[in-house]
């Protein structure tokens, strides 16, 4: 039983320490990604498909962020600013 509150603690440790930047950051900016996606699939008609239907292994837009170093919603924000669409962007 020890042992198991133990490892309870440490897991509410290390999650804590590897809590996303994205609770940090602006709130405005943490639903850039949605947002920006919505906007995207609305207007070109070419994003939408669930990521269960890629083949497997894929890197995933949390992993991307994790290794850029920024947050989910600021990866939106980016590929807003670079898609030359004006129907995207965060708010």
């Amino acid at each position: 039983m020890t042992k198991i509150r133990i490892l309870a603690v440490a897991a509410l440790v290390v999650s804590a320490l590897a809590l996303p930047q994205a609770a940090w950051a602006d709130a405005g900016t943490n639903n850039c990604w949605g947002t920006v996606s919505s906007q995207r699939a609305s207007t070109e008609h070419d994003i939408g498909e669930h990521a269960s239907a890629q083949s497997e292994p894929r890197a995933g837009l949390g992993n991307l962020a994790q290794d850029l170093g920024i947050s989910v919603g600021e990866v939106g924000a980016f590929l807003a600013s670079v898609d030359e669409l004006e129907a995207t962007h965060c708010p």
